[in-house]
């Protein structure tokens, strides 16, 4: 088996996750790391015996496949160059943020021999994923809720566009249809953006979805719950729990139909290494990636509509509470 040539762009808590998948993968052959700042570049790389650099364009030529993993600002400058030098990229989430810069890193690796671009929403590689999908067919309501205490890492973005992006790509994979209408709430709390949102999205297909995402609360919460016609599906992704209660059969007494539940904990694989691996299979066999440029596309698309109603709200909230209410809104 051909070995792929590899490097990571940007060593922040999680691009050094992204080191250590390429260091042990049987097809990865991790050539370099790079790092704007030299002095972290090279402890990373002396901890796997690879190359370290501070401009990620001394890469050109030497690695066939790269993880972006610079600040969101940062993915379509970084993203663009390799992409157009014929290196494989895998972005993280979000893609980017603005759709036009989506739309130029896209058409860079369309057609027959372009470069994969495969965006990194971790989510469709957890095994709850790979179980909700066996049992979702036709979602009707979705609820879902990702709260958690304040990090400053990620904080050059929205809540929307940091954490509450996770499940809208995820909920979008589901319902496998366009959001229609958004109507959103949100403020700041200790950051410079909003650090709080809740939304109820309607889409195309008559499904909804109320999504809560938080960066500011006292405990992490994950939960998802999900209602079709004749079932309903719970799961609880930190205590990697899921329920399904399905309407069976019969009645259990006039009036009452039959119903079961099936309860099962599962065990969660290592997301990262399996997104990166599908990253590097995708590369390998010449097929689509998992989750192509034109999804993470879609989730930014719809968390601008998020945004956007977000910032209506806000005037709202201007127009009828005055500038003290307003000073909150930064």
């Amino acid at each position: 088996m051909d070995r792929i040539r590899t490097g990571v762009i940007g060593l922040g808590h999680f691009g050094r996750f992204h080191v250590d998948k390429y260091a042990n993968l049987e097809r990865s052959e991790l050539i370099a790391v790079c790092d704007t700042d030299p002095d972290l570049a090279g402890e990373v790389a002396a901890k796997h015996g690879v190359g370290a650099v501070s401009d990620y364009r001394d890469l050109f030529g030497q690695v066939d496949a790269v993880s972006v993993v610079v600040p969101t600002k940062a993915h379509h400058e970084v993203a663009k160059a390799f992409l157009e030098n014929g290196v494989h990229v895998l972005v993280e989430k979000p893609i980017t943020d603005d759709l036009a810069a989506a739309d130029e890193l896209i058409g860079i690796a369309s057609g027959q021999y372009g470069p994969i671009l495969q965006v990194g929403h971790l989510e469709r590689f957890s095994s709850a994923e790979q179980v909700m999908r066996k049992v979702i067919t036709r979602p009707l309501f979705i609820e879902s809720y990702r709260i958690a205490p304040f990090q400053p890492r990620g904080t050059d973005v929205s809540v929307i566009l940091d954490l509450m992006i996770h499940d809208i790509d995820l909920i979008l994979s589901l319902v496998k249809a366009p959001a229609e209408s958004v109507d959103a709430v949100g403020l700041p709390v200790l950051s410079g953006s909003e650090d709080i949102a809740n939304t109820r999205i309607r889409f195309t297909n008559g499904c909804a979805a109320n999504i809560t995402a938080s960066r500011v609360s006292g405990k992490n919460e994950r939960k998802m719950r999900i209602f079709q016609p004749d079932s309903y599906i719970s799961v609880d992704f930190l205590n990697r729990k899921l329920l399904v209660a399905q309407k069976g059969d019969g009645e259990l007494f006039p009036g009452m139909p039959n119903f079961r539940i099936d309860e099962q904990e599962y065990v969660e694989c290592d997301k990262l290494e399996r997104q990166i691996d599908a990253f590097l299979d995708a590369i390998a066999n010449k097929t689509p990636p998992v989750v192509s440029g034109e999804d993470g596309r879609r989730a930014v698309e719809t968390a601008l509509m998020i945004t956007e109603s977000l910032r209506r709200h806000q005037e709202f909230v201007r127009e009828r509470s005055g500038d003290a209410v307003l000073a909150a809104f930064r």
